[in-house]
């Protein structure tokens, strides 16, 4: 019982850590990224698409991302959806295909970066907290219910907190990791 609660409670906490990481790969830092335009959706024949279904996207230098639509159509579309969102990217298109010319960090932008990515990483830890919190919960539930002892719940917390404390680590190497790339110039 102890171990299942363990293993799921270890898989959520994986399925956490793959939220962080691309959550801060669609931050920009200063370099050409196709997954920048992740979160960005296109009006496709009425559905919302991501840009990356309805285009070809390329980063052929380190500061520009060229999308090339499959149908001419979309192109004031996907110039439209970029416009509209928080990128704060300008577009600019020749009829056929969009570029995006990623600006330099400003100091200061970098900076502001860098406390979205600490902000970005304390909620990741707040949600492998809580996830520790419930399998606890649930432990402590076999104990009332008279299905386990004092002593394997005890381990079995022990064994949950070490699995807590090993994502907390890799959140904050993540997290040290997506700074030194936004202070780099």
């Amino acid at each position: 019982m102890i171990k299942e609660i363990a293993k799921h409670a270890e898989e959520k906490m994986k399925k956490t850590i793959s939220v962080l990481n691309s959550d801060l790969s669609t931050m920009k830092a200063g370099r050409a990224n196709p997954t920048m335009l992740d979160r960005i959706q296109v009006d496709y024949y009425g559905s919302q698409c991501p840009i990356s279904q309805v285009a070809n996207i390329s980063a052929p230098e380190p500061r520009v991302l060229v999308i090339t639509p499959w149908e001419k159509s979309l192109v004031k579309d996907i110039e439209k959806a970029i416009l509209v969102s928080d990128l704060g990217i300008n577009p600019s298109n020749d009829g056929t295909v969009i570029r995006l010319i990623v600006p330099e960090l400003t100091e200061e932008t970098r900076r502001n970066l860098v406390k979205n990515v600490k902000k970005t990483g304390e909620e990741a830890k707040i949600a492998i907290r809580s996830i520790r919190r419930d399998a606890n919960d649930k432990i402590k539930a076999l104990k009332k219910d008279g299905d386990i002892s004092e002593d394997e719940v005890k381990n079995g917390e022990e064994k949950i907190q070490k699995v807590t404390d090993s994502y907390v680590k890799e959140i904050d190497v993540i997290i040290l990791a997506k700074e030194k790339e936004i202070m780099s110039i």
